[in-house]
């Protein structure tokens, strides 16, 4: 289920919280709960997926995108993500959640978001997101226009150009068999 009353407390949280450049880090202190863990008595991953999407929402809400997202009736999305897991979170760990743009092209934002434990990256995420309305993909020129801010996105890191070449040459739509493409199966 997802955590209602987490995003309102974390909106609640931030609310007076200082407004961010469209590349500043936002950055939430939380708590692994019982009902966040798995079989293993861990962080489970698909709640860890949740609580970045937490982070997204706070995020664009001290960049300013939410009310205008809401104005002009603009949606969100995730278009493509990348995970690593690298450290455990165990029940009752206290950690940090980093968000940020690390900038854009001219149809998708890029986003990292990470989680700390003790000084150590427990998981990192690159995300592709768009902002949508009826017609499909809002341009991001238009939205950074509309979020006031000036200027052409940030270099992208070479990591994640590759990123997006690669998912560039990834097929769409996958088999929808069981059998291996012959280029796979060789």
């Amino acid at each position: 289920m997802y955590p209602i009353f987490r995003l309102v407390k974390e909106l609640f949280r931030h609310r007076k919280a200082e407004p961010l450049p469209l590349t500043g880090t936002h950055v939430a202190t939380h708590v692994c709960w019982p009902w966040d863990i798995d079989i293993w008595m861990e962080l489970n991953n698909g709640r860890t997926l949740t609580l970045y999407d937490l982070g997204r929402v706070v995020l664009f809400q001290r960049i300013g995108a939410v009310p205008i997202m809401k104005a002009n009736r603009w949606g969100g999305t995730v278009a493509g993500s990348s995970m690593r897991y690298r450290k455990r979170v165990r029940m009752f760990d206290r950690y940090e959640l980093r968000s940020r743009l690390i900038g854009w092209d001219d149809k998708f934002f890029y986003a990292e978001q990470a989680m700390w434990r003790q000084g150590e990256c427990t998981s990192h995420g690159l995300l592709r997101m768009a902002i949508t309305d009826r017609d499909g993909l809002v341009r991001t020129e238009k939205v950074a226009a509309a979020i006031r801010h000036s200027g052409e996105s940030p270099p992208l890191p070479d990591w994640v150009l590759t990123w997006i070449d690669a998912e560039a040459h990834r097929p769409w739509p996958p088999m929808q068999d069981n059998a291996l493409p012959a280029t796979i199966a060789a």
